[in-house]
């Protein structure tokens, strides 16, 4: 049977290459005649690597522990949907869903009128560029990383999933940034193959076609980051949710950037600019999400959560080196723009502003990320950066634009401000919000900026939506969607990080100890058993002002496969206000638990903010009919209507 399944992800490989060399051979003939069987070669793809996918799903699910790769991350105990998420725990695993991923994309496309439209020539090279990288997921699959391996003889148990992946959020972060890298896939290759193929004048654009997979491709990746964040917040137990660790970092960089190329992508859909550079910006975001793992399963950088050599490092190296070589080859050789860019008074200059801030800070995370291997060329003992380097350098730039966030909306294209009077509202709540939080003693200058950008921006958000112009049009809602999120997620982060308030704890039972006016009261201390762990749970009262507010048992468990390793799993008491965080760090010989209770001002909000950012956005789905050149402002820069 897993015979079969290798074979299925050989046939994948052999249909990629044979697809993608066809079509190479029919540009260079200037020939179309077999553009059709060049196209169905897709479908054998994709049906190949669904087949691969279902018998790994049923090994996982029937305990086949002669597959190594089940035996490496189940076992017998282990619950029946995290038996199935083990399907990308590992690195074999997580190749083939991601391969998975970029065919349905493709498949999808495929069956769209937009995909119909196009000329030949563009169609050939979409579908070079497309087979090329099913090719490299499917050489990775059959040789470097191959989740059908068999042995002999089968053990009667397995080694158990990390526990750190018995998490909710692990059910769903890794196949969501998946899903996002995939979706990326189709717009990059589609961008490519416009600039190569000088699209005939009945073609419509690239960004235009493939909307919808740049937005929802953007909503996975979104989602897949908040819910790692929210995973480190609730599994780590350090009370943060961003370290600024090296993996976390290779998800923020293509993010970053097909940002900008969302806020770039305006410009050229509005005032036809900027052709070239978006072009170049959607191809780094699916190369960068390569690179993203490279840096997970290389090897190269120490991370928290990183695979370690995982065999694919060079095979991701010389990838990743040549999507960077074809995508500037092909920004080279497309043709150069000649009308220039409006000053930083308008949109078109404020949203490129926002854009270049955005390709800034991924360069600057990037940099520092490989910054061990980048100092290795002077000296012998490389050091990374830590967490003070990104806040210093990263949260000033983050600040900065949410403050051209509230600006951007209220002015005109051609230059100036457009609603006056709203405009100056949102100022006013800006000086009033810094005014009121530098009064209540939030000071820290990053946060109060922050911070107060953040309310005008939820200002500015419902003020546009009091205009039924605004309401009628469905892209324009899900922009204000994601940045309302934005705004509530930034709330929570300016005041989360600085102001939080955390102490550790030695209690004896019935002992008191106070942290940001709360009042935490050891009750008793639980130990016990549970299938596959023994456990250590300290129960604390949490009260305020006299008033008891709830209870906390933060645990300490230690899992049978996993030696003497200890797992913590924090408690909370949630608030839209303060949280009250706890984690168990110990237990001495008097019986006393040493604990870390935190007061996490706003942090609810990132998750809130982060949600509405995953699901308003859908509301711009639809496409949109506004031609290029053609604003709310009047004639463009060069007098057209």
């Amino acid at each position: 049977m897993y015979v079969f399944a290798y074979a299925m992800q050989l046939l994948a490989l052999l249909c990629a290459l044979g697809g993608g060399g066809m079509a190479l051979l029919q540009l260079w003939q200037g020939r179309g005649d077999s553009l059709r069987l060049i196209e169905k070669a897709h479908w054998v793809i994709t049906g190949a690597l669904l087949l691969a996918s279902a018998l790994l799903l049923h090994a996982l699910f029937w305990h086949d522990f002669s597959l190594q790769y089940v035996a490496s991350y189940t076992d017998m105990i282990l619950p029946v949907f995290y038996r199935l998420t083990a399907f990308w725990a590992g690195q074999p695993g997580s190749m083939l869903f991601w391969a998975l991923a970029v065919g349905l994309s493709g498949s999808i496309f495929a069956c769209t009128r937009a995909c119909r439209s196009l000329s030949p020539a563009t169609r050939l090279w979409y579908w070079t560029f497309f087979y090329a990288i099913m090719a490299f997921f499917t050489l990775i699959l059959t040789n470097w990383s191959n989740p059908f391996l068999m042995q002999t003889p089968a053990p009667a148990d397995g080694n158990g999933l990390n526990p750190l992946l018995q998490n909710p959020g692990m059910i769903f972060h890794p196949p969501l940034l998946f899903l996002g890298y995939g979706g990326f896939t189709v717009p990059a290759c589609l961008a490519l193959a416009q600039a190569l193929s000088r699209r005939s004048g009945g073609e419509g654009a690239w960004f235009r076609l493939t909307r919808p997979f740049i937005i929802l491709a953007w909503l996975f990746l979104t989602a897949g980051i908040v819910l790692g964040a929210w995973w480190a917040y609730m599994e780590l137990g350090w009370g943060g949710y961003w370290a600024w660790d090296p993996v976390e970092n290779a998800s923020l960089i293509p993010w970053l950037i097909g940002t900008a190329a969302l806020h770039t992508l305006i410009i050229e859909e509005r005032r036809g600019k900027l052709g070239r550079i978006n072009v170049v910006m959607m191809s780094l975001t699916t190369v960068s999400a390569f690179f993203a793992t490279y840096l997970v399963r290389s090897g190269v950088i120490d991370s928290v959560h990183a695979f370690g050599d995982g065999s694919v490092g060079t095979p991701l190296t010389v990838f990743v080196l040549a999507g960077l070589l074809i995508t500037f080859w092909v920004a080279c050789t497309a043709p150069r723009e000649g009308r220039p860019l409006a000053g930083l008074d308008s949109r078109e200059g404020l949203l490129t502003l926002v854009a270049w801030v955005l390709l800034a800070l991924a360069a600057i995370i990037l940099t520092a990320t490989m910054w061990p291997v980048i100092s290795k060329l002077w000296t012998t003992a490389p050091r990374g950066l830590d967490a003070n380097f990104y806040n210093r350098v990263c949260l000033p730039l983050g600040a900065l634009l949410l403050v051209m966030m509230a600006a951007c909306p209220w002015l005109g294209w051609n230059g100036g401000l457009r609603g006056k009077g709203r405009f100056f509202a949102v100022l006013g709540a800006f000086v009033a919000a810094a005014a009121v939080i530098w009064a209540l003693g939030y000071r820290q200058p990053t946060a109060l900026l922050g911070a107060s950008a953040a309310i005008a921006i939820a200002l500015g958000v419902v003020l546009l939506l009091t205009d039924s112009a605004t309401r009628r049009q469905p892209a324009g809602l899900g922009a204000l969607g994601a940045h309302l999120g934005m705004a509530l997620a930034a709330l929570g982060i300016a005041f989360s990080g600085p102001y939080t308030q955390d102490r550790e704890m030695l209690l004896a039972k019935g002992q008191s100890e106070q942290v940001g006016g709360y009042t935490a009261t050891l009750l008793d201390i639980k130990d016990g058993r549970q299938p596959g762990y023994d456990y250590i749970a300290a129960r604390l009262q949490i009260s305020k002002d006299g008033k008891d507010l709830g209870v906390i048992a933060p645990e300490r468990r230690m899992y049978d496969k996993f030696g003497n390793m200890q797992f913590s799993e924090v408690d909370v008491i949630p608030g839209l206000g303060n949280e009250i965080y706890g984690s168990l760090l110990g237990l001495d010989e008097d019986l006393r638990v040493l604990v870390k209770v935190s007061v996490e001002p706003l942090v609810n909000w990132i998750w809130i903010g982060g949600t509405l950012m995953c699901l308003l956005p859908l509301l711009g789905l639809r496409r949109r009919a506004s031609p290029v050149g053609k604003s709310e402002d009047g004639p463009d820069a060069d007098g057209k209507a």
